[in-house]
């Protein structure tokens, strides 16, 4: 186990304790919470007071947190590469299914692939970085939209070009709606050649820090490979891996 610095551990403790508290305490109430003699509160909330972490009100004494850890944790997500955090689950999800996997965005009424991890099947995936697809007969584009009221799906189905690429592909509007509402209770997206004859592709969407779809993960293959005894499974990974992705980008349920 590693050692902890005490003195980093006490004054994390006040922080976390104060977080509860949008009107502050009074530092008898923290030594209490925290278990510390108050002369160590003192001395540890004028160390976060000088760093502007804490600040103390002048008409009650009471202590609360600034905005400055909001600050910190604003400029670390601001920076995040959503390709760097995904791409090693990519890799994990491509090494447990044996299929190609892919990190897609929304842009309009569009998914656009940012992202792709390459089976080691003999039959390659007609796919590349950049490529853009409509959302409407996507697997990654059905679990994203999923998530948007009946007006949004509305909106983007009026404005896109509805094709019958195959003749899987779902053109009627009421159809698709009663499709979604499949979706949101699975949680994940079916492909079934819908795009594209003799491809199968599961989907699910990738949730920030504020809640919001930032995009998709799907699991994509041949139907001789990814055969339909594989759905359950796969699902259940793709899913999984979902919810760790969207946890790292600061989602909480």
């Amino acid at each position: 186990m590693q050692e902890m610095v005490q003195s980093v551990d006490r004054s994390l403790s006040i922080l976390e304790v104060l977080s509860d508290y949008e009107e502050g305490l009074g530092i008898t109430e923290i030594s209490e919470k925290v278990n510390l003699h108050k002369s160590t509160v003192h001395r540890l909330l004028s160390t976060l007071i000088q760093k502007g972490y804490v600040k103390q009100d002048e008409d009650t004494n009471k202590y609360r947190l600034t905005l400055k850890l909001f600050e910190l944790g604003s400029k670390n997500i601001g920076k995040m590469d959503i390709v760097n955090v995904v791409k090693p689950y990519l890799k994990e999800l491509m090494k447990i299914t044996n299929e190609t996997v892919h990190l897609v965005v929304r842009d309009g009424n569009e998914i656009v692939y940012v992202d792709k991890v390459e089976s080691e099947n003999t039959i390659r995936m007609y796919s590349r970085i950049g490529k853009r697809n409509p959302l409407y007969c996507t697997a990654v584009g059905k679990a994203m939209l999923s998530y948007m009221e009946d007006e949004k799906v509305e909106q983007i189905w009026n404005q896109s070009k509805i094709e019958r690429l195959t003749e899987n592909t779902i053109t009627d509007m009421g159809q698709f709606k009663e499709h979604l509402r499949l979706v949101r209770k699975n949680r994940y997206a079916v492909d079934e050649q819908e795009n594209e004859i003799g491809i199968r592709c599961l989907g699910a969407a990738v949730l920030n820090y504020r809640g919001e779809v930032c995009g998709a993960i799907s699991i994509s293959g041949s139907i001789l490979s990814f055969t339909e005894d594989k759905i359950e499974k796969f699902s259940n990974i793709l899913i999984e891996y979902t919810d760790k992705i969207s946890k790292e980008l600061g989602y909480k349920k």
